[in-house]
């Protein structure tokens, strides 16, 4: 099964109020396994940034001022979406802004019936729990150290391994074959053709020690009577 994890990056919060769209970022996932394509873009607002929005984000007017316009990458947006469904974290805001962006471009709006919300199947798995990207990842040990500000691409990865986990867990690049873990990972290659890696952990060493396998056969001469030396 094929699904496309994305986010978004905007002006504001409410396309309706002339906010704009101004970065895309999207995960293929295959059978809840990525694949390794994925679509990011920056777009032109053709507007101005306000100050609050660019603290979330950090994409100034000035940065976005030579970016292209939505519609003159809309035809390969829609290729890599195709008819998958689409996951997005508080999916509701994100679709208005693609869909608003798709409708002022002169195509079709997506169907709403391909979107799933992390934010609600959070809601039914920890009820009473904080649902932000940020606490999620916390509660299901998912790394986000290289994460300072919002951004669109590195939230999809994030929301990724998050989704992963949410509907089921799988170990990410788990490999099954003989050969040696290399020392770095690819996570996801742009379609400028950059590849973002993490280094490899070697797996933390779980046998007892000299010490403490001395400080047992201490405490178990100390027992009296244990069990395993009655007859049968």
């Amino acid at each position: 099964m094929r699904e496309i994890i994305f986010d978004t990056e905007t002006t504001g919060l409410d396309p309706r109020a002339g906010d704009r769209l101004v970065e895309i970022g999207c995960i293929e996932l295959v059978d809840r396994r990525e694949t390794g394509r994925n679509f990011h873009a920056y777009f032109n607002p053709e507007r101005d940034m306000p100050m609050e929005a660019e603290a979330v984000h950090g994409l100034s007017i000035q940065f976005l001022s030579d970016k292209p316009l939505f519609a003159s990458r809309v035809d390969e947006l829609l290729e890599f979406l195709g008819d998958a469904p689409m996951v997005a974290h508080n999916a509701a805001f994100d679709f208005g802004f693609v869909n608003a962006e798709l409708v002022r471009a002169g195509r079709p709006a997506l169907d709403m019936s391909r979107m799933c919300c992390t934010v609600q199947m959070a809601r039914k798995l920890h009820p009473g729990a904080k649902h932000s990207l940020d606490a999620l990842c916390t509660r299901y040990g998912i790394d986000r150290s290289h994460r300072v500000k919002h951004g669109a691409l590195l939230d999809a990865e994030l929301l990724a391994h998050l989704y992963i986990e949410m509907t089921g867990g799988r170990q990410i690049g788990l490999g099954l074959g003989a050969e040696a873990a290399p020392a770095s990972r690819p996570v996801a290659a742009s379609t400028a053709g950059v590849v973002s890696s993490r280094p490899y952990r070697e797996p933390r060493p779980h046998a007892a020690t000299a010490a403490e396998l001395a400080r047992h056969t201490e405490f178990v001469a100390t027992l009296n009577q244990p069990l395993w030396h009655d007859s049968p």
